[in-house]
């Protein structure tokens, strides 16, 4: 089982998300934080997967989860989302990084 982060500036409902996404050996996770990140990575004793990031979390507050996650974390990837496709983007982007994590499988 393969685990999941997705992060938002406001948050996403998974289950709402995925009823758009394949989610087959996936268990997905959310926040909006440094905090949250934290939360969930100390919950699943650091070993998450893959962490997704939309674009609406300020430049700042990117920087530093990601140094977080590169700091306690050997293993997992960051993907972030561009700017320019918008929210209505957020869901196609989540939708071809797992298609490329599910065909490596």
């Amino acid at each position: 089982m393969k685990k999941i982060v997705l992060l938002g500036r406001l948050g996403i409902n998974i289950p709402n998300f995925q009823t758009g996404i394949t989610t087959k050996g996936i268990e997905l996770f959310s926040g909006t934080n440094l905090e949250e990140v934290d939360t969930v990575f100390e919950q699943n004793n650091y070993k998450i997967d893959m962490v997704i990031m939309g674009a609406g979390i300020s430049l700042e507050n990117r920087l530093q989860i990601i140094e977080y996650i590169f700091t306690v974390s050997k293993g997992t990837t960051v993907h972030m989302k561009d700017w320019n496709s918008g929210p209505q983007g957020m869901l196609p982007f989540v939708n071809n990084v797992l298609s490329g994590l599910i065909n490596e499988s």
